[in-house]
């Protein structure tokens, strides 16, 4: 693990969430922010946020990485807490509102260089 970012108490809900992520998990850093960027869900543009966070760390935690080789490792969502809510309905019953949140964990890595064959 070259970095790590981690976004916390998203405002939107796991399920949503894991699918935008799911388009990025093992792609190039480049690949994964131009994918983003094309995505047309409302969660990808805060996705793209904490994979330009993670890139921004490699680059401040190593001055030796290549930006070029650096890929999507690990991609987690997890649930956050729920805020209950009360909606008034009518004849005095009232609905549970549940708004929910999540957790982003992106980590990068770096890909090894290909090993020459020239011992055959």
């Amino acid at each position: 693990m070259v970095s790590k970012a981690k976004m916390k108490y998203l405002g939107s809900s796991a399920q949503k969430t894991r699918l935008v992520v799911d388009l990025i998990r093992g792609r190039a850093v480049e690949e994964a922010l131009s994918t983003l960027r094309g995505t047309n869900k409302s969660v990808a543009k805060d996705v793209s946020k904490v994979v330009a966070s993670a890139l921004a760390n490699a680059k401040v935690n190593r001055e030796d990485v290549d930006v070029d080789r650096l890929f999507i490792s690990r991609a987690t969502v997890d649930g956050g807490p729920s805020q209950k809510r009360i909606r008034p309905a009518p004849m005095g019953r009232a609905f549970r509102i549940i708004r929910r949140s999540c957790h982003i964990t992106i980590e990068l890595d770096e890909k090894k260089p290909a090993a020459s064959r020239a011992g055959r």
